[in-house]
């Protein structure tokens, strides 16, 4: 039979993810939508307590911020276009308040320190080798929040700079968290307004720092999420409208790829598990009166009652609280 497309081998890792592990993920929009996978199937997962940050320079600097459990003030923070932000942050984080920006940002550096002490592996994906430097303070920003261009230098990344970087990061994240295993990913999705040359000397960039970094560091690892795009699914019918972004069928697929190498069979029987409860606590009964309805919702409680007792860190607050919604007492 003829085998009409490559396909990326990827080895089943040592280091699997399961409902007792705890994981936190930094990086470019690609960790939102492994992220968002994750937090579905209900596994311990902290994704982009920053917001999408696409440089390498960015999250390692926002990395820093969590090991030194950092606490912003004023001073931290700028203002324009008549809103309180933070170069460090998304645009989510903004606010016309400046206490109500500060408290957002403060409680997630709080929460996602503690996150990032007691996890079992960091996720960090790489969107693009170029950054934006604000020229008053030479510092490279996470976000230019709309400023004008001319506040900016922009550069690409060369790979030392990011080696060199990351190895004194990693030894201190080492220090933070002695057992922390870290994930490397490139973001598939390509930056188009560096051109199409551009665009691949900055992946190119990335994925030769990153392939040094495995090298130097026993605990780091590198899963292929660009190769199964480029290499696997190498077709316009798995891209978005803009033909820049994967569409669901994409992200669906490269999901398959990574519960194939970091979960066992005991964690997918789990996962069957827990999408049967999210699928009976948002379902909408057209008469939740009968008899056999109220026998279906006690029996889903009792089977979120197991899991949450076998396994600590599902919660199933509201599916919970849906459920109890249509019990009759």
């Amino acid at each position: 039979m003829t085998i009409f497309r490559t396909e990326v081998k990827i080895p089943a890792s040592r280091d699997k993810f399961g409902y007792n592990s705890k994981a936190i993920m930094l990086g470019s929009c690609f960790t939102e939508n492994i992220g968002e996978q994750l937090s579905k199937y209900k596994f311990d997962v902290n994704t982009n307590p920053f917001g999408v940050i696409y440089n390498p320079i960015s999250v390692g600097n926002s990395l820093k911020i969590l090991i030194e459990n950092k606490k912003f003030s004023e001073e931290d923070l700028n203002f324009a276009n008549d809103m309180w932000f933070s170069f460090s942050h998304h645009g989510r984080f903004s606010n016309a308040d400046v206490n109500e920006c500060l408290d957002a940002i403060n409680t997630e550096i709080k929460k996602s320190s503690l996150d990032l002490a007691n996890s079992d592996v960091l996720y960090i994906t790489f969107g693009t080798a170029w950054v934006y430097e604000l020229l008053d303070t030479g510092v490279i920003v996470s976000n230019c929040h709309k400023l004008p261009a001319k506040e900016f230098h922009r550069y690409r990344l060369d790979v030392d700079e990011i080696v060199q970087f990351y190895k004194k990061l990693i030894v201190s994240l080492a220090i933070f968290n002695p057992d922390l295993k870290i994930v490397f990913t490139v973001s598939p999705i390509r930056h188009w307004k560096d051109g199409a040359h551009g665009n691949q000397l900055s992946k190119a960039t990335l994925l030769l720092a990153i392939e040094q970094l495995v090298e130097l560091f026993e605990q780091v690892s590198y899963f292929p999420s660009y190769e199964i795009v480029m290499d696997e699914l190498r077709d316009y019918r798995f891209y978005g409208e803009d033909m820049l972004h994967m569409n669901t069928t994409s992200v669906n697929y490269i999901w398959t790829r990574f519960v194939d190498t970091y979960m066992e069979n005991e964690t997918l029987a789990v996962m069957k598990r827990v999408d049967k409860i999210v699928l009976a606590a948002s379902h909408r009964p057209f008469n939740p009166d009968t008899v056999s309805h109220q026998e279906f919702i006690t029996s889903t409680l009792s089977d979120v009652k197991k899991l949450e007792s076998q396994y600590p860190n599902i919660v199933f607050d509201k599916e919970k609280s849906l459920l109890l919604k249509n019990l009759h007492h």
